[in-house]
């Protein structure tokens, strides 16, 4: 058996090992072959400069301080209500030149001839398409008939961001000053630039000929094509393979007798556990906040500036409420692990460790000084309150689900190294006591610490740094760090419970996480990289990503058995019905795993259809239900199996069990309802016209998806009285234990 443990063991350090090997491997690919930044941009023949480098990177930062990712897209990155810039511009400056040469004949370029169209057609790729960046003198020459095409363009984004636009839910006097307005739109520019032009000696684009734009001849490159094909073939394969080896070593709990009563039942809990308690309230606060500015965030798609005609956006507009939106999801969801890393320690080793209350009230505050100070930041940033060096260290970020200023997410990671030393010090105690779960407790160290140390790769690029550099260490931590390390730190968290519990030995839970965390890391680590197909990375990021994200799938394809093992646990002995609704909620997490990360996660996985469809509302999909579906509802059961430990009093289950359904019913009524047909009209549209058709008011506004989206308010209205019934109960149960002298 030992030498059988020997083997997991050493399976996992060499897919962890060997993956980030080659993860850091295509990094220094994305700072060595990322589109150019020129030091000018002229006009050929004339050399009149149009933008410099400085403009570049100002401009850069000055989307980023209008909420960046969370007004629109670049690169297909962001939110869904504007359109995607980089597409958006290229469309309308090809636009402009061929109805420009079209004036040769006296019509539209639309009414002309197949001959003709093709003609002009085949001058537009030619001028826009062709790599014109000067190795030696670092500069882009463009044409003049392409300069007045970017004028024409600058006119027009100049006119939305600083008078507002209701149906891209931009709000009046976004951005003001001039210059600004000048250095935003040679951003904009720059991004198109890359997105349209060919590199060296290559004929596909920077972006791998993202966004698809048939005037220009953006299509989906052949390797894009094979890459899917191959990874679709391994899905399947290795689906074969983990299921085959499942059945073959699956373990059956070693055959353990089940106790005749809970063995935690006499458990005495320590002071530091009591002091976790008030985490549960501030989780809760910032759940309800969170839908609260969810429903003002998916309103803003149908009445883009107001909120039933009070015009709320002059005072939290768009781009700050699905700042806060997307960014509490993920303070509450790591809240919920925070806590319940700090109240099993000293379960763990069976101890008080001095000053461990003190810094879980540390941690507590710290908490709450991060959260509110960061969004008030946030808010200052927006309203250009704040220069744009001082937005980056207090105010908006703009980049998804790391918007918070620098400032605050170094507080951030102070604190999560404070947790980390905490937590690890209970988990080394136990191990040097305990050879029985010595696999066990040290997976869950390894986790712990690496939901520390990956935080800070959020910290490896700075305020200029370019956007394909941003993005790979962005998705190393919204990836690596969400999807990766606190994957592992749940599974871990539930075996060891489990074990506890005496439902399943500490041997067999050591040996299964040792063994899925191996599973989910060899297709996660370097399944990161489908994030990166089209933003200015090299084709290798192409190639790995599809294949070994395809292997992310392959696990979450074997749920049902999770379910069902879940549910055996649920029904081994009569005093297991206490942890019914924690068990509960795992079961869901399952089945979520399943659908929301595997089904609707795998529909935008391969390149062929994430090409079509990267940021249209089928990411939407898989976002909700994977980041609710799966880590929302694991905080919850989280939440829910600490409770249980606080006190043996018979819970009030109508409102857990009406919590439980309306949460799920919610959940797959937003999506079937109104997220996904949308997304599937999006899809549609961006492969058979092109993808800035799919981001158009022209589309989103029609009566078709405008009914689609008031639909989601049947889901909405369900969803939200989950929320109500689970806050309800766990501010209930959490007072109630407040106030008992002794636990």
């Amino acid at each position: 058996m030992k030498n059988k443990m020997k083997k997991t063991w050493l399976a996992f350090i060499s897919v962890v090992v060997i993956s980030f090997i080659v993860l850091i491997g295509v990094g220094v690919e994305v700072y060595q072959t990322q589109p150019p930044i020129p030091e000018k941009v002229i006009i050929k023949g004339t050399g009149e400069i149009v933008y410099t480098k400085e403009d570049i990177q100002i401009g850069q930062n000055v989307w980023e301080s209008i909420g960046g990712m969370e007004v629109g897209s670049i690169w297909g990155h962001g939110s869904y209500v504007a359109p995607d810039w980089t597409a958006d511009w290229i469309h309308k400056e090809a636009v402009f030149m061929l109805d420009t040469w079209a004036k040769e004949y006296n019509m539209p370029y639309s009414e002309l001839d197949v001959e003709k169209k093709a003609a002009l057609k085949a001058r537009l790729i030619q001028d826009i398409r062709t790599n014109t960046f000067d190795e030696t003198t670092k500069t882009i020459s463009i044409s003049p008939e392409r300069l007045n095409a970017i004028n024409e363009n600058i006119t027009h984004y100049t006119k939305i961001f600083s008078e507002g636009k209701e149906e891209y839910a931009i709000q009046r006097g976004a951005l003001t000053d001039t210059k600004k307005l000048s250095q935003l739109n040679a951003f904009l520019f720059w991004t198109s630039w890359a997105a349209s032009t060919n590199r060296p000696n290559e004929d596909y684009t920077y972006t791998s000929n993202w966004p698809h734009e048939p005037l220009i001849d953006n299509n989906i490159t052949d390797s894009s094509i094979i890459w899917s094909g191959l990874s679709i073939v391994l899905l399947l394969l290795f689906i074969g393979i983990l299921t085959y080896y499942y059945l073959l070593n699956h373990e059956k709990g070693d055959l353990l007798t089940k106790p005749e009563s809970d063995p935690l039942e006499n458990m005495k809990l320590l002071p530091s556990q009591k002091a976790v308690l008030k985490y549960f309230l501030i989780i809760c606060f910032l759940i309800a906040l969170q839908v609260v500015l969810g429903i003002l965030t998916v309103h803003y798609t149908v009445e883009g500036q107001s909120f039933f005609g009070f015009e709320l956006s002059q005072y939290l507009p768009y781009s700050i409420t699905r700042t806060w939106h997307t960014q509490l999801a993920v303070f509450w969801i790591a809240a919920t692990w925070l806590a319940t890393g700090l109240f099993l320690a000293p379960m763990i080793s069976g101890k008080e460790i001095k000053n461990h209350i003190l810094g879980i009230n540390f941690l507590f505050i710290a908490l709450l000084v991060i959260v509110l100070g960061s969004m008030f930041g946030e808010w200052l940033g927006v309203h250009q309150f704040l220069d744009l060096t001082t937005n980056f260290f207090f105010g908006h970020q703009g980049y998804e689900y790391m918007d918070l200023g620098r400032f605050w997410q170094i507080l951030l990671g102070v604190g999560l190294v404070l947790w980390v030393f905490m937590v690890s010090q209970h988990i080394l105690f136990a191990i040097r006591k305990n050879d029985n779960s010595k696999s066990l407790l040290i997976i869950l160290l390894i986790s712990v610490m690496a939901i520390g140390m990956f935080f800070f790769s959020g910290l490896m690029y700075g305020e200029n740094s370019s956007l394909p550099v941003i993005n790979y260490w962005r998705w190393w931590l919204v990836h690596l760090w969400v999807e990766g390390f606190f994957e592992v730190f749940a599974t871990v968290v539930i075996a060891y419970i489990f074990s506890q519990l005496k439902i399943i030995s500490a041997k067999t839970a050591g040996r299964v996480s040792v063994a899925s965390a191996t599973i989910f890391l060899a297709g996660g680590i370097l399944g990161t990289l489908h994030h990166l197909y089209f933003s200015g990375t090299p084709v290798k990021a192409i190639a790995l990503g599809a294949t070994f994200s395809a292997l992310e799938v392959v696990p979450l394809t074997l749920m049902g058995f999770e379910i069902r093992e879940n549910w055996s646990h649920l029904k081994s002995t009569p005093w297991m019905q206490k942890y019914k609704w924690p068990i509960f909620f795992f079961i869901a997490v399952a089945f979520w795993n399943f659908l929301g990360a595997g089904v609707f996660g795998f529909i935008i996985n391969p390149p062929i259809a994430l090409y079509y469809i990267q940021g249209l509302n089928t990411t939407a999909v898989h976002a909700h239900t994977a980041l609710f579906g799966v880590y929302g509802m694991l905080g919850m059961g989280f939440i829910l199996i600490c409770l249980r430990f606080y006190s043996d009093r018979v819970w009030e289950e109508s409102k857990l069990k009406k919590a439980f359904w309306a949460l799920n019913i919610g959940l797959i009524a937003m999506v079937v309802l109104s997220l996904l047909p949308i997304g599937i009209i999006q899809a549609y549209t961006s492969i058979t016209k092109g993808y800035s058709f799919a981001r158009e008011s022209e589309l989103l506004y029609s009566p078709t998806i405008q009914t689609l989206k008031w639909m989601r308010m049947i889901g909405d209205i369900i969803f939200s009285v989950g929320i109500f019934y689970f806050c309800w109960f766990t501010v209930s149960e959490t007072i109630y234990n407040l106030k008992r002298k002794s636990i």
